[in-house]
């Protein structure tokens, strides 16, 4: 009988590389020499026009320099402008058509009157050198018009999805950790700190904090640990005045705050009462 070969798997077809190539040197130094000569090929023909207008001869090159420059700029303005309103980008579109008619007409009209046999000066008619010099005040208020639009719409704006409204991506888990461990929990809560016996007698964890610390308890007061019991309070007391027989109320509290504990008036006065009860009588000299 004839055996069947297993059949192999089929190899996934390799991902096409679709890298963009980047822009060289050599590509930016290739477009600013065109951008170059055909700004030096208008400057020459606007030049002339400039002068056929009657522009003095010492300001004549700021003609195509104001024509040409705001073609160069009216492409950077549509970029700067691209998410602002459809206004502000209408007029930008605007300007660079305007300035790109006005470059062609004045270089094709500089080519046609100078085309005439005989013809080595640019002389133009009265309509046309009207029309001209309109540019250069039009100019001036279409900079200044597109000098607030880029100021207010043409701010680097972040993304509204880096700030807000993305939702947070949880980083991949290794296949190798068990399903019950995979579960996100809250970290665990340190263990606190041995509790420190005053005195011979355990200090409360539940109603105390630290006790000399610059943290605010919960009694609102920083650097005194919350009220104690009164056992605890007739302890330090009689922890610091061992000898005495009659404790002052004032003595009393400041043994208190030493211990770095905190009690009213009240409370010291029940605690110095259970001391005198709990303190053995002290015995009768016999008289006489």
């Amino acid at each position: 009988m004839p055996t069947s070969t297993p059949s192999q798997p089929e190899r996934p077809a390799p991902i096409p590389d679709r890298t963009h190539p980047r822009s060289l040197p050599f590509d930016r130094l290739v477009i600013l020499l065109l951008g170059a000569c055909g700004c030096i090929l208008s400057f020459d023909s606007l030049r002339q026009v400039a002068l056929a207008t009657h522009v003095r001869p010492d300001l004549s090159y700021l003609f195509p320099i104001v024509i040409d420059g705001f073609i160069a700029y009216g492409v950077r303005a549509i970029l700067l402008l691209r998410d602002a309103p459809r206004s502000a980008r209408l007029y930008a579109w605007t300007l660079f058509g305007a300035a790109t008619a006005a470059s062609l007409w004045a270089n094709s009209l500089h080519s046609v009157r100078l085309n005439s046999p005989g013809t080595h000066v640019l002389v133009l008619g009265n309509h046309t050198v009207a029309v001209l010099s309109t540019i250069a005040p039009m100019a001036l208020g279409g900079a200044t018009h597109l000098h607030i639009l880029v100021t207010r719409h043409g701010r680097t704006q972040q993304p509204e999805s880096a700030t807000a409204g993305t939702p947070s991506v949880a980083p991949p888990v290794p296949d190798g950790i068990p399903a019950a461990e995979r579960t996100t929990s809250r970290p665990a809560v340190p263990p606190a700190a041995p509790v420190a016996e005053t005195f011979g007698r355990k200090a409360p964890t539940s109603r105390t904090g630290p006790s000399r610390s610059g943290a605010r308890t919960s009694t609102g007061r920083p650097g005194r640990r919350a009220d104690a019991s009164i056992d605890e309070l007739a302890a330090v007391i009689a922890h610091a005045h061992p000898d005495s027989g009659q404790v002052s109320r004032a003595a009393a509290r400041e043994a208190i705050q030493a211990a770095g504990l905190s009690a009213g008036n009240d409370r010291i006065a029940q605690a110095l009462a259970q001391l005198a009860q709990d303190q053995p009588a002290s015995p009768q000299l016999p008289t006489g």
